[in-house]
C-alpha cells in the first residue's frame, strides 16, 4: 500500500474527471521528460538524479521543492542499494503526496461544511488578471448551492472595471453585493459589507481586494488597513484571507505567493486556470514551499468549475494513465 492510499479521496467521479482532463498537459509534459530521462537505463543513479532535477524545475515545481523531493529520492535510493528507474514515478507520486500541506486540522474547505463564524469572513488577494473576481463569484455560487446566506463586497474601488465585474457574478451566482463608486475607500466598502453581513443575519461574506496599487507597500498597506477595520466589526475577521494564483503563469505564481504570504497573512490558496496548462506543478511547489494549504483550484471557466482541492484526487489525476 503506498502513501497516497491512506488519504481518503473527496472528489466525486464528475468532478474527478474534469481534474484528470484539466491536467492532462501538466501530465504529458512532466512525464513525457520523465521518460526520456530514464530511456536505456535502468537504475536511478546520480545522472537520473541530476536530470530529475532539472525535470521537476523545469516543471515549475519550484526550487525549494525540488531540493527537497530529489533528496528523500536519493536518501530512498542509499537506504535500498538499488532502486529502479521502473520504482521512480511510484516514489515521485508518494514524495509529492507528502510534500503537499495536509489541511485535515484546517476548517474544512467543502462549502456545506458548518461555519464557526457567523458571519464568516473571507478577504480574497491576489494581482489583477489572475480569475480573483470570477472565483469568488463562483465561490458564492458554490456556498449559495449548498444552502448558505452569502453577502459579496466590492472593495476593489481602484478598478472601476472590478466593481462591473463583480456585480455581474452576484447577479448571476444570485447574491446581494455591497458597492460604493470607483475610488471609495475600500475599507469603508468592507466595513459595510460585514455590516451588511450581520444585520442580514448572511452566512458569508467574500470581499474582493485590490490587486495593484502604485506601489507593493501602498497595496499591503491597504489590505492591512481593510483587514484591522473588519476585525473591530466581527471578532477574528477576516476568519479567511484566500490568496487567488493563476497556474499558468508558474514561477511568477511562486513569486506572488512569496510577497502576499509574507504581508497578508495568507490562510489558504486558489489556483485557476488548471485546464489547458503544463504548469501545474506549480500547485505542488507553492503548497509545500509556502506552508499554506491549497484551498480550491479553478479547472473550467462555468460557474460550477471551481472545485475544493482534493489532493489525493490531484495526484491521481497527475499520475492518471503512469505505470506506478
Amino acid at each position: 500500500m503506498g502513501i497516497l492510499d491512506r488519504f481518503i479521496n473527496k472528489n466525486d467521479e464528475k468532478e474527478q474527471e474534469k481534474l484528470d482532463e484539466g491536467l492532462e498537459k501538466t501530465r504529458s509534459s512532466f512525464f513525457g521528460k520523465i521518460d526520456r530521462m530514464v530511456r536505456g537505463k535502468d537504475e536511478v543513479d546520480d545522472e537520473v538524479l541530476d536530470e530529475l532535477e532539472e525535470v521537476l524545475v523545469t516543471s515549475d515545481v519550484g526550487v525549494k521543492t525540488t531540493l527537497d523531493i530529489i533528496e528523500n529520492v536519493e536518501a530512498r535510493v542509499q537506504s535500498d542499494q538499488y532502486v529502479s528507474t521502473k520504482e521512480l514515478n511510484r516514489i515521485i507520486r508518494d514524495e509529492i503526496a507528502t510534500l503537499m500541506l495536509d489541511d485535515s486540522k484546517e476548517r474544512p474547505a467543502d462549502f456545506d461544511a458548518d461555519l464557526p463564524n457567523k458571519p464568516h469572513v473571507i478577504m480574497v488577494v491576489g494581482v489583477n488578471g489572475v480569475g480573483k473576481t470570477t472565483t469568488i463569484g463562483k465561490m458564492a455560487h458554490r456556498y449559495k448551492q449548498a444552502g448558505k446566506d452569502v453577502v459579496l463586497g466590492a472593495a476593489d474601488t481602484f478598478r472601476a472595471a472590478a466593481i462591473e465585474q463583480l456585480d455581474v457574478w452576484a447577479e448571476r451566482a444570485g447574491v446581494p453585493i455591497i458597492k460604493q463608486k470607483h475610488g471609495a475607500d475600500p475599507a469603508a466598502v468592507a466595513f459595510d459589507s460585514v455590516e451588511a453581513a450581520r444585520s442580514r443575519g448572511s452566512d458569508v461574506v467574500i470581499v474582493d481586494t485590490a490587486g495593484r496599487l502604485h506601489t507593493k507597500g501602498g497595496l499591503m498597506d491597504e489590505l492591512s488597513k481593510i483587514k484591522r477595520v473588519m476585525g473591530r466589526k466581527v471578532t477574528g475577521a477576516p476568519h479567511e484571507v484566500l490568496l487567488v494564483l493563476d497556474a499558468s503563469t508558474g514561477q511568477n505564481a511562486i513569486r506572488q505567493a512569496e510577497e502576499f504570504t509574507e504581508s497578508a497573512g495568507v490562510t489558504g490558496l486558489v489556483l485557476t486556470k488548471l485546464d489547458g496548462t503544463a504548469k501545474g506543478g506549480v500547485v505542488i511547489g507553492v503548497s509545500h514551499q509556502f506552508q499554506v494549504p491549497v484551498k480550491y483550484i479553478g479547472v473550467g471557466e462555468g460557474i460550477d468549475d471551481l472545485q475544493v482541492f482534493d489532493r489525493k484526487g490531484f495526484v491521481e489525476g497527475m499520475f492518471k494513465g503512469v505505470e506506478v
